[in-house]
């Protein structure tokens, strides 16, 4: 494991965001949603790609705040570009979703 500097784990903008909107996504390699993100007032909505249709099904993911990297490039995924990162622990094959303990605002920050 490489260890950082403080000033490099400042630079990943980890932000809290709730998911509004859950799409299938056919046309992926792997199976995936498509996911529009809630990232609050100054991000605003963003969508993403997700890996997650093993555990999560999508009316369960409606209304679920999730931790998302927010300043990483945009991402072509076959015809949809992912705009954030939604993050999860990968187990396997499977991805169980990174969420806040409880409801904060969106778009609060991971310090």
């Amino acid at each position: 494991m490489e260890t950082i500097e403080w000033k490099d784990f400042e630079k990943v903008e980890l932000r809290a965001g709730t998911i509004v909107e859950v799409d299938d996504f056919p046309e992926a390699r792997k199976p995936a949603y498509k996911l529009t993100i809630d990232l609050g007032p100054t991000i605003g909505m963003k969508r993403s790609s997700a890996q997650i249709t093993k555990l999560y099904d999508k009316n369960e993911l409606l209304g679920k705040q999730v931790l998302c990297v927010v300043n990483f490039k945009s991402k072509k995924v076959g015809p949809f570009v992912s705009e954030v990162l939604t993050t999860g622990f990968v187990q396997g094959d499977e991805v169980v979703l990174a969420v806040t303990e409880r409801m904060i605002p969106n778009g609060t920050k991971l310090a």
